[in-house]
Order: C-alpha cells, then sequence, then structure tokens
C-alpha cells in the first residue's frame, strides 16, 4: 500500500534508481530538485534533503513510495508559484495505478490544514493523464496559457472543509 512521507536519506538507493527511470536530466516533478543539486554521493543528497527543509518557497515535499521503493513525488507550495501550488510526478513504472490521484488527495488535505481555501495546479497542455487526475480532485480549468515550457493548462481546485478565500481575493497571475 502506498503512503506519503517526508524526504529521507534512507531512501538514496530508491531514490536514485527513480531517477534513473526518468531518465538522465529529465524534470520530476514534485520532487524540489534544482539543476545545482548534487544527489548521486551520500552527502549531496543528505544536503538536498535538507534544503528541502528549508528551502525558499516554504512548501511541503512528500514522497510516494510503496515498502522501500520510491514511485513517485508531490510538493505543496504554500505562496503559488508560476506552476500553481502543486507540483507531482509518477515514476514511469508506477504509472496507471491511480497513485497520483491518490497523492492529490492526499496534498489537499495538507492544503485544508494550512488553510488554503483554493490551490492552483498546472499541467501541460497535452499530459492527458494529468489533466484528468486533476479534474477527478475536483480541478476547474481556468485557461491554457504558453509558457516558456510550452502550453500549460491551469487548474483550480477548491479545497473542502477549508475556510473560503475572501471576497476581495485575487488569484495570483504568473
Amino acid at each position: 500500500m502506498p503512503e506519503l512521507i517526508p524526504p529521507t536519506v534512507r531512501l538514496h538507493a530508491a531514490w536514485l534508481e527513480a531517477r534513473d527511470e526518468w531518465g538522465p536530466g529529465v524534470h520530476e516533478d514534485g520532487f524540489g530538485i534544482e539543476p545545482s543539486d548534487e544527489v548521486d554521493s551520500p552527502a549531496g543528497f543528505a544536503a538536498w534533503v535538507a534544503r528541502l527543509d528549508v528551502g525558499r518557497v516554504r512548501c511541503t515535499y512528500r514522497w510516494i513510495v510503496e515498502g522501500d521503493r520510491v514511485l513517485g513525488a508531490i510538493a505543496l507550495r504554500h505562496e503559488p508559484n508560476d506552476f500553481g501550488h502543486i507540483g507531482y510526478g509518477i515514476r514511469p513504472s508506477a504509472r496507471r495505478r491511480g497513485l497520483a490521484t491518490w497523492a492529490l488527495g492526499r496534498i489537499l488535505d495538507e492544503a485544508r490544514s494550512l488553510g488554503l481555501g483554493r490551490v492552483l495546479i498546472a499541467c501541460a497542455a497535452d499530459n492527458v493523464a494529468s489533466a484528468r487526475t486533476i479534474e477527478r480532485q475536483g480541478g476547474v480549468l481556468e485557461d491554457v496559457r504558453e509558457t516558456e515550457h510550452g502550453a500549460m493548462r491551469r487548474y483550480w481546485i477548491t479545497v473542502q472543509g477549508a475556510p473560503s478565500p475572501p471576497a476581495s481575493y485575487c488569484a495570483p497571475n504568473p
């Protein structure tokens, strides 16, 4: 059974295995890795995991694991960036199992506990699987925008049970 856990140095080898499955240099959404992060050595990996806890943007990172296998990750930014509040990724061999939908539902619980009334989430316009995942969790399409990363679908999800944003609330516009 999968679970969401905070990043941990204990899963260094399992994380490297997941990264290698994505392919060298491929961006894995939800992990918070930067091009300057050196994660192959134990010391570099430990420094990266520690940085996730004290990053520039306050963010809750969770890894999707099953036993000692890293299946993916999801991140909840407490303030949205250009891609919204939430980013996630599932390693190729673990896709089509509903893990992204499950993890998104769990991270929405975290958003609720932070008092977020709505969250913004974006995916590539041609990523049908991600769009369906977002829509299954109540995502309402705002628009499709051209970005430096190509066309992106932007969705808003109302977090059930969270306080509503004030009437004067204006969604961030990247």
